[in-house]
């Protein structure tokens, strides 16, 4: 027998079959069954522009809905929803998930209200200007239940997953010590293929650190990645050319479980590039040099591994798919914090 109420039923089935049903809207979606998750980036710097928002815009169930920025003559080339208020942003229900590509200084108070507002966070790295901060961040997700992530892209390498994987096979034995240097030239101008100011970075109060912040975190990552959680933390920080008010090079000692040790050189004042990651153990030693490069070398072998031509492209994907499907984002704030346990701690040890 048919029922007035069928007609309702047969109407919003037809009307979903072009538009997914979310518990606040229907969002329109050009493949039936497709959840897209409507982005907005907080800033509109070199990060953004070059590999977030192109990351987002390619992600299959992704759309970048609107930017936040003081400038809105910088988003305009973008098309989208632009707002100078990232509360005015956060109010708007259409609004999925926030990514937070500000200077370091601005990241805790925007990630936790994007949370408080009920929006999954993706940060930029570091996380914040120090581990208390950091917690906040880790408590308002829980609180919140939304998924915070962090951009430690590092962890999506193809050749990082697999030389844990060797490891675990025992291709060198027990592994016993970690070096990673990243040495570079850095005077805060705009350097090539980076038309963005990046002066901030000299400023502790906007950076929280020099290299130790803005590429040791990276590495640091990494080597939790492979090793688990920290337990001890030594360093040097000094400014051996440069007389910024950050340090322009830092070394940091850091113990892990099983008696493996890693140190991290990283330096703003060499004019000779360096990218080298090699871990030893007791029966041979992985060369990943250069990290940012493809291959992987082993005893008896070598794998070419390239990372995706984006970056930034990996992390947005899974964060994603962490949002929609449920699976653990690779880099969480949980596991994020403690590297910046590591920065405070490595920092602490020099004031």
């Amino acid at each position: 027998m048919w029922r007035p109420a069928d007609a309702g039923f047969l109407f919003l089935q037809f009307y979903c079959s072009r538009f997914i049903f979310d518990s606040r809207r229907c969002i329109e979606s050009p493949q039936a069954g497709v959840f897209i998750m409507n982005w907005i980036v907080i800033g509109v710097g070199d990060i953004a522009t070059r590999r977030v928002i192109p990351a987002i815009q390619s992600e299959p169930r992704s759309g970048l809905y609107g930017l936040v920025t003081r400038d809105p003559v910088k988003a305009a080339a973008f098309g989208v929803r632009v707002w100078k208020d990232l509360g005015d942003a956060l109010r708007d229900p259409a609004v999925d998930a926030v990514y937070v590509a500000t200077p370091v200084f601005l990241h805790a108070p925007q990630a936790i209200a994007s949370l408080r507002a009920g929006k999954h966070v993706l940060c930029e790295k570091p996380m914040s200007m120090n581990e208390s901060e950091s917690r906040l961040m880790v408590q308002a997700a829980k609180e919140s239940n939304r998924t915070l992530g962090v951009a430690y892209y590092r962890r999506t390498y193809p050749k990082l997953k697999r030389a844990k994987e060797l490891m675990a096979s025992g291709a060198i034995g027990q592994p016993v010590v970690a070096e990673l240097t990243s040495h570079g030239w850095f005077d805060g101008k705009a350097s090539a293929g980076k038309e963005h100011d990046r002066s901030w970075l000299l400023d502790p109060s906007k950076a929280g650190g020099g290299p130790l912040f803005d590429i040791a975190s990276h590495r640091i990552d990494a080597l939790n990645f492979l090793f688990g959680q920290p337990l001890r933390v030594a360093s040097q920080l000094s400014n051996a050319l440069h007389h910024y008010a950050v340090e322009d090079n830092a070394t940091v000692l850091i113990e892990y479980s099983g008696g493996v040790r890693a140190v991290v050189d990283v330096r703003w004042h060499s004019k000779v590039a360096r990218d080298e990651c090699r871990i030893r153990g007791t029966e041979g030693e992985l060369d990943l040099t250069p990290l940012n490069g493809a291959e992987l070398r082993y005893p008896g072998g070598s794998e070419n591994l390239p990372p995706h031509a984006n970056l930034h492209y990996p992390i947005i994907e899974n964060f994603v798919n962490s949002v929609l499907d449920g699976v653990p984002p690779i880099a969480s704030g949980a596991s994020s914090y403690w590297t910046d346990w590591v920065l405070e701690q490595a920092q602490r040890q020099e004031n």
